[in-house]
């Protein structure tokens, strides 16, 4: 396919991810089908990224996660300068035919400022549409700049303003589970595999596997560090600003407390056959979230895995887990320990299945066709940058 796409996943984090990501994870898996189908992919990310493309554009060498929880006033330069380093490339190559765009607010803003300089632009939703109601309320892509939604029940969320600016509802895939040797024996634990912050409900999972006397795994960063060790050492200087990072503070206030080395355990961030091996080795994942998650692709990667998942009517949970067929959805934590004394009735098979046509390639699919309906709603010259 003769179509330049510049893929822009914002500053954040390496692609892919070293550990959490679900952004940067979803661009990962999105890329290479896109490119096995013939299209130029230019990267814009960070420098630490490994993931193969035709092109990269990067402003920071490191991912700026870590700053991401500081103050605005002293963070909120990071995501314009990277937008900066998108306008200087798009000024430099006038081959790039959709900017597809995963950078929260900034990205849309800039590229619709840049009116008919720019090229179609694309922008996947991977929030709460309701975080930012002032923004997505009033936007106007004035037809250049358009929206993939990742779920209905995200669209559904989203203003009036926003949904009639969609051009179409992509489901997030992850990537397939590993071609080799059988998953491990399935143990005792359950594992909440997610960044550790309030929204994602760590307390909570602790709290109903304490009660129901069942072993947890907590998995996942705490503001962007993935190692306890490192962590802890930061929270031995008093002046480390880390200490006031909200997650960081949630960690030390309701997680860590419950933390035991025993019946619940932080392993830090996983990623690749530490992952597998993780998710592989889980009787169930819990996501017992406080907020409503549009995509939640944890909860696609353990349902391809066979791994039943427990989880909170919110969001997209409802219409990825089966009640009762691929897992359970529970309102408090005295309904997740229940639940978690039924998780013999959850057969694997029937999880595989439920996602069997999330792959990469039905997403890279859905993309192109919005692609193609972007690109044919946007048949007018790109006006010169100067």
């Amino acid at each position: 396919m003769n179509l330049t796409v510049l893929m822009n996943a914002g500053p954040w984090l390496s692609v892919p991810p070293d550990g959490y990501g679900g952004i940067e994870t979803v661009v990962a898996t999105l890329v290479p089908e896109l490119r096995a189908r013939g299209v130029r992919v230019v990267l814009a990310t960070v420098g630490s990224s490994t993931l193969p493309a035709d092109d990269y554009l990067t402003v920071f060498d490191e991912p700026q996660f870590r700053s991401i929880g500081a103050p605005y006033n002293s963070v909120s330069g990071i995501a314009h300068a990277h937008m900066q380093g998108v306008l200087a490339y798009l000024r430099e190559h006038g081959d790039v035919d959709v900017v597809h765009d995963h950078l929260e607010v900034v990205g849309p803003a800039v590229m619709a400022a840049m009116g008919g300089a720019a090229p179609p632009t694309l922008q996947t939703l991977h929030w709460d549409l309701r975080k930012h109601p002032d923004f997505y309320g009033t936007f106007d892509g004035c037809g250049r700049v358009r929206f993939a939604a990742v779920s209905q029940s995200q669209l559904d969320r989203a203003p009036t303003n926003l949904r009639e600016q969609a051009i179409g509802i992509v489901p997030l895939a992850v990537p397939q589970p590993p071609q080799g040797p059988p998953a491990p024996t399935r143990g005792d634990q359950v594992v909440v595999l997610a960044r550790i912050t309030r929204d994602k409900g760590q307390d909570l999972a602790a709290h109903a596997c304490r009660l129901a006397g069942v072993p947890l795994v907590l998995a996942g960063p705490v503001a962007g560090i993935t190692e306890p060790a490192e962590l802890y050492a930061h929270l031995e200087d008093p002046a480390d600003p880390l200490h006031a990072h909200p997650d960081v503070r949630f960690f030390l206030d309701e997680v860590a407390p419950l933390v035991d080395g025993d019946g619940v355990r932080w392993v830090g961030g996983v990623a690749g056959s530490q992952k597998e091996e993780l998710l592989g080795s889980a009787r169930a994942l819990l996501a017992p979230n406080r907020w409503a998650e549009p995509g939640a692709t944890g909860v696609v990667e353990a349902l391809g895995r066979g791994v039943p998942v427990i989880a909170t009517p919110l969001g997209v949970l409802p219409s990825l887990v089966r009640h009762g067929v691929t897992g359970y959805l529970a309102d408090d934590v005295a309904q997740i320990a229940d639940y978690l004394g039924q998780l013999d009735a959850i057969a694997p098979e029937a999880c595989r299945a439920s996602v069997a046509s999330w792959t990469p390639a039905a997403m890279a699919g859905g993309y192109l066709d919005l692609y193609s309906t972007l690109a044919a709603s946007n048949r007018v010259p790109k006006v010169a940058v100067r």
